[in-house]
């Protein structure tokens, strides 16, 4: 994902922190003491930035463009592999369809040919579960 998504912004190294503040003196007898209740503490903490989504079909297309080899990156496992930069040997692609949930039973039985129709279609359905917009066609 990372290859089309690009790579997360390096999360930012907060400032030196701050010493801690030393606990409050216990109040004289009777004195009430306010602390934050926990709605104050959760609206004091800024809301998690919605996750964006990338087009992934407009992300692929530009480096299919850029790319030296003539390939079909909506149809072929192998070929989105090379298209993004990595290993797309047999051993490459049943490791990868292996961690995405495929039994080495099916390998053995179905095949390579049916096995990256599969891995194709896992791999879109996770670009898209991870905020990435890929056609419907690419998901059926």
């Amino acid at each position: 994902m990372g290859r089309i998504f690009g790579k997360k912004k390096e999360e930012e190294t907060p400032a030196e922190e701050a010493p801690p503040t030393p606990a409050p003196e216990p109040g004289a007898e009777g004195e009430v003491i306010d602390e934050p209740t926990a709605a104050e503490v959760d609206a004091a903490e800024p809301a998690p930035a919605p996750i964006e989504e990338v087009d992934v079909e407009a992300i692929l297309t530009k480096m299919e463009a850029e790319h030296p080899e003539d390939l079909d990156w909506k149809r072929s496992i192998v070929d989105l592999m090379k298209l993004v930069g990595m290993d797309s040997s047999y051993g490459a692609r049943k490791e990868l369809a292996l961690e995405l949930g495929y039994s080495q039973a099916d390998i053995d039985a179905k095949g390579s040919a049916e096995m990256n129709m599969w891995l194709h279609k896992q791999v879109m359905k996770k670009l898209a579960e991870n905020g990435g917009k890929v056609p419907a066609d690419l998901l059926d």
